[in-house]
């Protein structure tokens, strides 16, 4: 089957946090032993690269940036989405229904994953209602506050940031978030 004739989406693969990167091989290699290359492209681990300081010398670490999902390029037809999820620390396809297939992600949910948000994407999205309103309360789903609820109390859409209200130990404290690091309640 020629290239071409083969469409390919991102999806995203839930599974075991911390073992990312093994189950990148494992996921890798199995798809090399079957030879099915042309079906699966790339499959990624999304990270940052983090400057820790140890023992005051700079180190570069790299830090998985969504920790418990990895970004796969497929198509996935056939057994393949089997294949994939029958791999050791796999919990599944983020977004599939129950006995559904899984869901593609949209290519402006890819380009911010990979952090490639290019002037047209920052375009496109301009004409997008911002998610969020002031007032509404949200949960922290990223950083070291995952898990607190707090109030939007202004929203920056040219950085795409939202300013929200925590309730930390009892006392009001205000955080800078990015959109991708709340979820609405």
């Amino acid at each position: 089957m020629s290239e071409q004739g083969i469409e390919k989406k991102w999806y995203v693969v839930r599974a075991v946090s911390g073992q990312e990167n093994k189950i990148k091989t494992y996921i890798e290699n199995e798809i090399a032993r079957l030879g099915l290359e042309d079906y699966v492209e790339q499959v990624l681990v999304p990270t940052e690269k983090v400057i820790q300081i140890r023992n005051g010398k700079k180190i570069n670490k790299e830090k998985v940036y969504f920790p418990g999902y990895i970004m796969i390029k497929a198509n996935l037809s056939g057994e393949i989405p089997h294949i994939i999820k029958s791999i050791t620390n796999v919990i599944g396809f983020l977004g599939e229904t129950k006995g559904g297939d899984p869901v593609p992600l949209r290519q402006s949910e890819v380009n911010r994953m990979l952090g490639k948000v290019d002037e047209l994407a920052l375009e496109a999205d301009a004409n997008v209602a911002i998610p969020f309103i002031v007032g509404e309360t949200v949960k922290v789903i990223d950083g070291p506050f995952n898990g607190f609820d707090g109030t939007i109390e202004k929203i920056n859409e040219e950085k795409r940031k939202l300013e929200v209200m925590v309730k930390i130990f009892g006392r009001k404290t205000p955080l800078e978030l990015s959109y991708m690091q709340v979820e609405k309640i």
